[in-house]
């Protein structure tokens, strides 16, 4: 139905907008109707991307496989000052339901709290399984969170390599083993996806929404070989992946990227897989306040701009149709015709409904469904709030 819908819809808007392609057509077309072929081009460039890249997410099938694997695993947090967030999701971490080997590597980077303190009981508890590595002294010249993270894979014994965060806990007990399932041949990185727990509020809505959208993009990229990002509330890859790209040496003066700019510097269409699985993900606390978030927000959105070009294209292609849809929805209604204008919009909201529901259902996040056209409306202020943060200069700590 997907593909039908998708390549009827486009045909139809393309056979359009390719006559505006001629510079000296402009010239001669009134501009009401240039607004219409505008908002033509748009639509079919946004129906381009749900229904080619994102109807990927809405309708994945992972690959049965003839007998399970467990390869033996190292899962890797860095902490600073989370006393709280250790004792309270950490154990998550340890109890995992795993036939096969795997250890827990937490790093305490130079926490003033009572981190240190967490770390030694659970240690007496959970002696064979949970390695704790001390810090005391800040890195030279290498900002974030890369120093701390490095030196937990360092010491790490094992390949496969498991990353998520102190304020993470896992969605299930399968998660190690349904993580670790998706490397096969040729295959050095895993992305999984890092969810928010659900609270009352607008604000937990849109932030929860905000994370879909993102993994969204970031899943469908990835299976159309194309991968450009993970996050690393779960993220997967090899050890050697790690080393023979120098760890993270290219991208050391950049407070962030310890997930998503490495990613986008090693994952290829071949050596990147990903795990759309209830059991496979993670959940953290989310931002209470407006406030909080915005902060959070603008220091991720700061590192896009070292994004390989190709990328960059992609993402702001989008965000631009999807920040001039409404804009010019509406002048189309009022400058040209309203059932022209209308009807596109039935028809992408229609798609819009279809891969959002199944994506939703996916990634557990189904409750924000029947607000996806709010959600929609809400992508308008959200790329203008947010955009001039590509541009920012990132912040020079991780937490």
């Amino acid at each position: 139905m997907i593909d039908f819908l998708f390549w009827i819809t486009t045909s139809v808007l393309f056979s359009q907008s390719f006559l505006i392609m001629d510079l000296s057509f402009i010239k001669s077309v009134p501009w009401s109707l240039f607004l219409f072929y505008s908002f033509t081009i748009v639509v079919a460039i946004q129906i381009i991307y749900y229904g080619w890249f994102f109807s990927r997410v809405a309708f994945y099938r992972q690959k049965k496989k003839n007998k399970s694997q467990q390869h033996p695993v190292s899962v890797i947090i860095c902490a600073r000052d989370e006393d709280e967030n250790l004792a309270r999701h950490l154990p998550g971490l340890l109890v995992q339901q795993y036939p096969s080997t795997y250890e827990v590597i937490a790093v305490n980077d130079n926490s003033l709290d009572d981190s240190k303190y967490i770390l030694q009981e659970l240690k007496k508890t959970f002696k064979d399984r949970l390695e704790v590595v001390e810090l005391t002294q800040e890195a030279k010249l290498i900002s974030g969170k890369k120093y701390p993270l490095s030196i937990g894979i360092k010491e790490a014994h094992h390949e496969v390599l498991l990353l998520t965060d102190a304020d993470c806990v896992p969605a299930s007990e399968h998660w190690v083993q349904k993580m670790q399932e998706a490397y096969a041949e040729n295959i050095e990185i895993v992305l999984g996806y890092g969810g928010f727990h659900k609270l009352p509020g607008l604000l937990n809505k849109l932030i929860r929404f905000e994370t879909f959208h993102s993994a969204l993009q970031y899943f469908s990229y990835a299976l159309a070989g194309i991968p450009y990002m993970g996050v690393g509330r779960n993220l997967s890859y090899k050890k050697n992946v790690f080393f023979r790209n120098k760890g993270f040496t290219a991208i050391n003066h950049i407070p962030g990227g310890d997930d998503d700019l490495f990613i986008n510097k090693v994952a290829t269409k071949k050596n990147t897989a990903v795990v759309i699985d209830k059991e496979a993900i993670t959940l953290s606390i989310p931002k209470k306040t407006w406030k909080q978030w915005y902060r959070q927000k603008k220091r991720h959105y700061s590192t896009a701009q070292y994004y390989k070009p190709k990328h960059k294209f992609l993402l702001a292609l989008y965000a631009a149709t999807q920040f001039l849809f409404y804009p010019l929805f509406i002048l189309t209604i009022i400058f040209y015709s309203w059932q022209f204008a209308f009807l596109f919009l039935a028809l992408r909201y229609m798609l819009l409904s279809i891969v959002y529901y199944f994506s939703m259902k996916k990634l557990n996040e189904k409750d924000l469904w029947p607000f996806f056209i709010l959600f929609d409306l809400w992508l308008f202020f959200y790329y203008l709030i947010f955009a001039p943060s590509l541009w920012e200069k990132p912040r020079p700590t991780w937490n």
